[in-house]
């Protein structure tokens, strides 16, 4: 069984390019998608205001640390320090297992 690929026009090859090329850029004049993103540095809320505790019996302001999905958010989207992400992290874990919050996404 034999293929036979059609010859390529110039149609063709245009359209491939337009789509980006490749690279990891945007297609903005950054192949190498070097350049940061827009938007401002988010500053760890326990840092800011030292009353503000961490406690795993407090559903409620740890959901802001929860996806949809029920996936802990990366401290580089939720703007957390190391050393409070992962306070925050062992948290959640502990207020999952006495099932104050769920595993996974709810239905």
């Amino acid at each position: 069984m034999k293929h036979h690929a059609r010859p390529m026009d110039d149609d063709d090859f245009d359209s491939d390019m337009d789509e980006g090329g490749g690279g990891r850029g945007r297609g903005d004049g950054d192949p190498l998608g070097l350049r940061r993103r827009g938007g401002k540095r988010r500053v760890c809320r326990y840092c800011a205001d030292s009353a503000v505790l961490i406690d795993y019996k407090d559903a409620q302001a740890l959901k802001f640390f929860i996806t949809e999905r029920g996936k802990i958010v990366p401290r580089r989207i939720s703007g957390n320090c190391a050393l409070h992400q992962r306070a925050v992290t062992v948290a959640v874990k502990r207020a999952r297992t006495i099932a104050l919050m769920p595993y996974t996404a709810v239905g």
